[in-house]
């Protein structure tokens, strides 16, 4: 009974924070949302749309010959173990952030690619934000390209996205304002010329013409972070990976568009 009773318990602990995690869906409801792209012009549009004129598409490219090359001690490359990125890797990239139950936290998509460099194939870690990264995660989010953003339901995931929902509305830096202050409260709006999106997090990597080169969606929270003058975490710290998580539910069921392009 006591067994039965802790179980009930914990389910219901779960339920509460999953229902925490998915409360800013209230305010941009699924029917409302709008992808980051129909925020752009006619012509970056069709930039995103055309894979010979979409600039990501040569760090894409730059991720297929990293996939099939050999490294590390063990020699192997990410094909050794996955074989044809095409099939094994679909879906995949709409599943994460996740839960890795070997570490006992929730990791981002260029984390786990890092995690299982530096454990299957005995590499060295590739440094974050680094092109060779972003590489590999822009040729595996490619493979689900089109898909329906699906993140995990898991106690572990979803109290990761509790906690970035919690952030997500808290207010930051000494301009005082929170993520969903700009992209629950007023997209559509014009912030010093610019439309502001709703902040979906759909279609990272992207390219980004402001930096011309393919950035992570913890580079595009940093720069927020930056932009409202608040202190900026270091990649891949906790706060933004939770964050991510939380973004991903936020997203869920919206079509993944990687590689994306914006302004």
């Amino acid at each position: 009974m006591k067994a039965g009773r802790a179980a009930r318990q914990h389910a219901a602990a779960m339920a509460a924070c999953f229902a925490t995690a998915c409360a800013a869906l209230a305010v941009t409801p699924p029917d409302t949302r709008k992808s980051g792209a129909e925020f752009m012009n006619a012509s970056t549009q069709a930039m995103q749309r055309d894979d010979t004129q979409n600039p990501a598409m040569l760090w894409v490219s730059g991720g297929e010959a990293l996939w099939n090359a050999k490294a590390g001690k063990s020699d192997r490359s990410c094909a050794s173990c996955h074989g044809d990125a095409k099939q094994s890797m679909r879906g995949v990239a709409a599943r994460f952030p996740a839960f890795d139950k070997a570490s006992g936290r929730v990791v981002s998509l260029g984390q786990r690619i890092d995690m299982c460099r530096q454990g299957a194939q005995q590499a060295a870690p590739l440094k974050p934000e680094s092109e060779d990264l972003l590489s590999l995660e822009s040729y595996v989010a490619l493979q689900s390209r089109g898909m329906p953003m699906n993140p995990p339901q898991d106690p572990g995931t979803i109290a990761a996205a509790a906690k970035g929902g919690q952030l997500y509305r808290q207010r930051i830096g000494q301009l005082n304002l929170s993520c969903a202050q700009c992209h629950d409260e007023n997209w559509g709006r014009k912030l010093a010329g610019a439309t502001i999106p709703q902040g979906h997090a759909n279609a990272y990597p992207i390219y980004r013409l402001e930096w011309q080169a393919v950035g992570s969606l913890q580079r595009r929270l940093r720069n927020c972070m930056s932009g409202v003058r608040a202190e900026v975490p270091p990649y891949g710290a906790q706060d933004l990976v939770d964050l991510e998580a939380f973004l991903s539910l936020r997203a869920r069921g919206m079509a993944l568009e990687t590689p994306g392009v914006r302004p």
